[in-house]
Order: structure tokens, then sequence, then C-alpha cells
């Protein structure tokens, strides 16, 4: 129920009209009688200043903003969390009783509470991480602020290149986990980083529906046995590189609850409160 004390939550990006987040947030809100609730706003890169300044004028708690806006978000916010400084993108913004904006990033907090939720512990341990866009960006982050020792970060040569050495150089000088970058068609380098790894993530679209034939594996006998392999893609629930993978022997889990906790930190860093996730997941999820 809309109240004359509703505090405004958001999601701005373009586009947003097929967010499930505006349904999982207000639920929460609902379930746990919290005074908010949750919009979405269609805001291309160019309207984001003018969109940030109405929702601060407004008294907004706070709001997540999706691409192309997470980048730009940097520059507006006064404080960065330091997952959001080196990741260099933000998802997440609060509203401070100041008006003060503190941009946070919770898209690898997501990642890897799906990880611990799928029931694996990587913390300690090596993994092997497949792309150097912004989602390899925001786990690989998170999982050296975490704790996970080494990261082998496998991308293509190309325009993205630079960037994946700058990520691999920042988390090597900011954090105590090691990583090296490799070339993604070295299959025999992958191999090898592959057979001390404990966990095997992929985070590029090979395998996104409708590519559903893709893999970012050329060949699946680099997988072995007891190797965990995890794929962000949801859409299909299993992807080639899953089913390759079951094959094989290794255990597999997919990307989606992956939008349901980093969602879900989202919720906790605006209201306190922790999102009622097993409810939300019987709503709007229908399971790994």
């Amino acid at each position: 129920m809309i109240t004359g004390t509703t505090r405004l939550t958001a999601l701005l990006g373009s586009p947003v009209a097929h967010s499930i987040s505006p349904m999982m947030h207000n639920e929460a809100f609902r379930l746990l009688g919290l005074d908010y609730a949750y919009l979405c706003f269609e805001t291309k890169e160019k309207d984001l200043e003018e969109a940030v300044r109405a929702l601060k004028f407004l008294n907004a708690r706070g709001f997540n903003c999706t691409m192309p806006l997470k980048v730009r978000m940097c520059d507006l916010c006064d404080q960065l969390s330091d997952a959001a400084s080196l990741m260099e993108s933000v998802n997440t913004a609060v509203i401070e009783e100041d008006g003060t904006l503190r941009g946070e990033n919770t898209d690898g907090v997501g990642y890897m509470t799906s990880v611990k939720e799928a029931g694996y512990d990587v913390i300690g341990k090596k993994m092997t991480l497949l792309g150097g866009g912004g989602a390899a960006t925001a786990i690989a982050v998170q999982a050296a602020l975490d704790g996970v020792s080494e990261i082998a970060l496998f991308n293509r040569r190309g325009k993205s290149w630079q960037r994946a050495q700058a990520l691999a150089d920042k988390l090597n000088h900011n954090t105590n986990c090691r990583v090296s970058l490799f070339d993604s068609a070295d299959l025999s380098t992958l191999r090898s980083q592959l057979a001390d790894s404990y966990l095997l993530t992929n985070a590029t679209s090979a395998g996104m529906a409708p590519d559903t034939d893709a893999s970012p594996l050329s060949d699946a006998s680099v997988l072995h046995e007891g190797l965990i392999v995890s794929d962000i893609i949801y859409n299909p629930r299993q992807t080639r590189l899953l089913a390759d993978a079951k094959a094989r022997g290794c255990r597999t889990f997919n990307g989606l609850y992956m939008l349901l906790y980093q969602g879900a930190e989202s919720f906790r860093l605006w209201t306190g409160a922790k999102m009622p996730t097993e409810k939300i997941k019987e709503l709007y999820f229908s399971g790994q």
C-alpha cells in the first residue's frame, strides 16, 4: 500500500520494461511490511544526471542502474565502495539522509552468494574465469575481495584485452588474490590452469539463447571430474557448457540466482533488512 511516507526506490536504464526487479522488490517490501516502492524509469545516458538529481530532490532512498549507465554513475557519486571503485561501475546507489550519493556494485555479491547457495566454498581456492566484460569484471573483483586465492582470467586478444590486463594488474595491486591473464584461444594453457582450479565460471555470452549451440570451450576435454562449472547464463537453464560439464562428471549450476542475490544486496543497502529470498524464489524463480 502506498502511503504519504512511502520511500521510492527505482531502476534506471534502457531498456528496463522487461525487468523482474519491480516484482521482486515490491513483493519483498510487502512481505516485510516496509514502506517502500520500486519503479522502473526508462533513462538514456544523456539524461542520467538529470534523473539522478530528480530522485535526490524527491527524497528517494536509492536506485539501481543497468547498462549503459553503470560506468557513468561512478562520476555522479560522492562516495564509492571498494568493489564499485575497482570495477569502475555502479549498479546500486544509496541516497544518504544528508543528500550524498554512495555508489555500490552488487553484481559480484550476487554471483558469490549464488556460489555459496549452490553449496560450494571457493574462498581460499583457485577459480578460472572466462570473459573480460562487465560481468567478468564484477565477479573477479568480488571474488578477489572475498578471499579467492587465485584467478586465472581468460579473454580474447582484441579490443578488450588491455582492459582485462588493467583489471588483473589492479587486483594484484589492491587485493591478496593472484590474478593472471591468458588468451582464451590457448587451449593447452586453459587445460593446465583448470587442472588445479576448484571452479570454472563462464562470464561470456557464449551459449545464450538463441545461439544455444555455442560454447566458450572449443574442446570440452579440458574439463575434469571434480571441477565445479558455473555459467552466468540462465536462458537456457542448461547451456551447452553445462551439459558438456555434466557429461564429464562435473558438478554444475547456472546464473539464475545471480540476479536474485544482487537484488537482495541492493535491498539490504536501502532498507537494512534481509530480503526474504526463499519466498521470492518460489514466486519468481523456478529453480536451477
